[in-house]
């Protein structure tokens, strides 16, 4: 297997109205968990963080939207080169404006404004190593947990506004289809 690399720079970066175009995800998973010390089983979601290079707290997987990829490419990407994880992109969250630090400014960004398309990343593989293993620690989280340990209010924002709903929403809507599957005739 060829080993992946992290893309650094800002060459190839997108920007839009003196914004810099970043895209992100919320990667998650479901862990099956003892219902009450029955013996039956509930999915638990959980998601995951990483830990932020620039200080203390969590964040999701997001970077630089390029100039040679779709959104949905630089999401998927950013997943890999910083929590070492692959999946299936499910549902678009929405835009969330953010300001980096003055030190994060340039010509084409001068106020430090950024964009943020968030995703939802369904988790179907961990990788064993991965563009910024050396640099990030994995976390996986239950919601309450990581609206604790979110660095960001935007990123906060994006898991309860944007994930919790949009997930709360697959749960309704898959129900039916469930009970439907444990239905026995006799």
């Amino acid at each position: 297997m060829a080993q992946l690399v992290a893309r650094t720079g800002r060459h190839l970066q997108r920007y839009n109205g003196g914004c810099r175009l970043v895209a992100g995800c919320i990667p998650f998973k479901y862990r099956n968990a003892l219902e009450n010390g029955k013996s039956t089983y509930e999915k638990v979601v959980e998601v995951l963080m990483i830990s932020s290079t620039s200080g203390p707290g969590l964040v999701f997987p997001k970077g630089g939207w390029e100039n040679d990829e779709t959104v949905e490419q630089a999401a998927v990407r950013e997943a890999i080169e910083e929590a070492g994880v692959r999946g299936e992109l499910m549902h678009f969250l929405g835009y969330y404006c953010f300001s980096k630090s003055k030190n994060l400014q340039d010509e084409l960004c001068p106020g430090g404004v950024c964009k943020a398309a968030m995703f939802v990343l369904l988790v179907d593989e961990e990788l064993q190593s991965w563009p910024e293993q050396s640099t990030r620690q994995r976390s996986w989280l239950t919601i309450p947990e990581a609206t604790e340990c979110c660095r960001h209010p935007w990123m906060r924002n994006a898991l309860e506004e944007g994930f919790s709903k949009w997930h709360a929403n697959e749960i309704i809507i898959s129900k039916p289809k469930e009970e439907e599957n444990n239905i026995i005739s006799i």
